[in-house]
C-alpha cells in the first residue's frame, strides 16, 4: 500500500500566535523580535502584511523598521507557543499516532493507517485545517505526498492555508524543475557548489550519477540523488519517540564584545554549567569537547579536541573549552558569540582505556566535588551555590530561560 504523509507548517507561526493573543493586532504589519539589548535584535517572525514591506526572518529590527515604518514589534513569548504547539499535537493525534515534529512549528504525520478510518488524506488534511482555525485562530500549509521530503517540499510550495499534494505519477513535473536548494538537505552551500558543476535544478540532481554525487559531497550526494528521485524511504517515527542523543550544547550571543580571555573563560563556564546538568540527566559523558567562536564581523569558526577520560564535569568540560579558544584564536577581533558542545557521547558508566600519562586523581578530586555541588543544589536551589567568578560582572544575557528544542534529524 502506498504510503501518505503529509507535512504541515503553521503559518508565520510566532506572530501570528501574538495576534491571537492580542487581537488589537490583527490585519497589521507585526513582527516578534528579539531582545535588542541582548544583541538578539533580529527578526523571528512576522505577518503577511509584514512581509508586504520586504520584512524578512533573520534580519535586524533596525533594517526591518526602514522597510516598513509602522512595523509593530513585539517581544516573543515562549511559554504561550510551547502551549499552542501542544494543542497543535493533540489535533494531529486525533488521526494518527505517527507524529515526528520538526522543530516546533512544523510536524510530519502518516496517515497511511488512517484512511480506513476518517476517509481520503485531503479529508483528513481540511479537517486539520479547519481545526486549527477554529480551535487555535491560527493557519497551515499541508505537504501531501508518499515520502517525507517531499511531504516537506509541498508545504513549502502551499500558500498560506492551502494544500499541495505531490504524488509518485507527477513529481517529475512539480519537482524536478525547482531549483536545488528548495530540496530539503540542500543547503545555500551545497546548492552553490552544486551549481558550480552545472547542477541547477532537482532534475538536475537527479539526472547525474550517484557515483560522482558520492565522490563530490560523500553521503550527503548519494542522499540528494535518492531524495531527488522520489525513493526517500524514512519513516516517521512513533509519536513520543526520542532520538539518541549525539552531542549535547549551549551558545550564546553575549550583550557585549568579549574583549578578552578571562571573559570568555565565564562564558564558557557558565555554558558548562548547563551542559553538564544534561548529561547528568541523560546518564552521558563526553569524550570530546568541540566549541564555537563568532567574532563580531560575524565569522564563525569551530574547532574540537578529545578529552583523556570521560566526563560530566562543568569545570573539565570549561578548561577544554578555554584552551582551545587560547589555541586557536588570534583575538584579531572580539568576540561576539561563544557555544560549547559536548561531543561523542557514551554511557557514563563505559568502560575506559585507561593511560600512564593522565592525572586520574585529580579527575577523580574534580568528580567528588561536582557530584557534591550537584547535590547541593537539587537540595538547595539552582542559585544555592557557584563559582566565585560568575559574581563579578560578566556578559551573559539576563534572560536565557526560554529552552527551544532542536528540529529532529530524520531516521531510516
Amino acid at each position: 500500500m502506498e504510503r501518505v504523509i503529509i507535512h504541515s507548517d503553521m503559518n508565520s507561526c510566532y506572530a501570528s500566535i501574538e495576534c491571537s493573543l492580542n487581537p488589537e493586532l490583527k490585519g497589521k504589519a507585526v513582527a516578534v523580535g528579539g531582545s535588542v539589548e541582548d544583541r538578539h535584535g533580529i527578526i523571528l517572525a512576522k505577518t503577511e502584511q509584514a512581509k508586504a514591506f520586504g520584512v524578512k526572518t533573520g534580519e535586524p529590527i533596525w533594517q526591518a523598521k526602514n522597510k516598513c515604518a509602522d512595523l509593530i514589534v513585539v517581544r516573543p513569548h515562549f511559554e504561550s507557543y510551547l502551549k499552542y504547539f501542544s494543542l497543535a499535537h493533540d489535533i494531529y493525534a486525533r488521526y494518527t499516532d505517527k507524529i515526528e515534529p520538526m522543530g516546533l512549528d512544523e510536524a510530519w504525520c502518516d496517515l497511511t493507517g488512517s484512511l480506513t478510518l476518517f476517509g481520503s488524506a485531503e479529508r483528513i488534511v481540511d479537517e486539520i485545517r479547519e481545526s486549527f482555525k477554529k480551535e487555535l485562530g491560527l493557519t497551515v500549509s499541508i505537504g501531501i505526498s508518499y515520502n517525507k521530503i517531499f511531504a516537506k517540499l509541498g508545504s513549502d510550495l502551499a500558500s498560506n492555508d492551502s494544500v499541495y499534494k505531490i504524488s509518485r505519477d507527477d513529481f517529475r513535473e512539480k519537482v524536478w524543475p525547482l531549483s536545488a536548494g528548495d530540496m530539503m538537505g540542500v543547503g545555500r552551500r551545497t546548492a552553490a557548489r552544486l551549481a558550480s558543476y552545472g547542477i541547477k535544478t532537482i532534475g538536475d540532481i537527479a539526472s547525474t550519477a550517484p557515483e560522482w554525487l558520492s565522490k563530490v559531497f560523500g553521503v550527503a550526494g548519494r542522499e540528494m540523488w535518492i531524495f531527488a528521485n522520489g525513493m526517500d524511504s524514512s519513516r516517521v517515527m512513533p509519536d513520543g519517540y526520542s532520538p539518541p542523543v549525539k552531542s549535547i550544547g549551549h551558545g550564546i550571543t553575549c550583550t557585549a564584545d568579549l574583549v578578552n580571555t578571562d571573559e570568555v573563560w565565564k562564558v564558557f563556564l557558565a555554558l558548562s554549567q548547563d551542559v553538564s546538568k544534561r548529561l547528568r540527566k541523560a546518564s552521558l559523558a563526553a569524550s570530546s569537547v568541540q566549541i564555537a567562536v563568532k567574532d563580531n564581523k560575524l565569522v564563525t569558526r569551530q574547532f574540537q579536541c578529545d578529552l583523556p577520560y570521560l566526563t560530566q564535569s562543568a569545570t573539565e568540560i570549561a578548561d577544554t573549552a578555554v584552551k582551545l579558544f587560547m589555541k586557536n584564536y588570534n583575538w584579531n577581533y572580539d568576540v561576539r558569540a561563544v557555544s560549547v558542545r559536548a561531543i561523542n557521547l557514551k554511557d557514563e558508566n563505559a568502560p575506559e582505556q585507561l593511560s600512564l600519562y593522565t592525572d586520574y586523581r585529580k579527575h577523580e578530586r574534580q568528580k567528588k566535588i561536582d557530584d557534591t555541588v550537584m547535590d547541593l543544589r537539587r537540595r538547595f536551589g539552582e542559585k544555592s551555590i557557584f563559582n566565585c567568578c560568575l559574581l563579578t560582572e560578566n556578559k551573559i544575557p539576563g534572560h536565557n530561560k526560554d529552552k527551544i528544542p532542536l528540529p529532529k534529524r530524520m531516521y531510516r
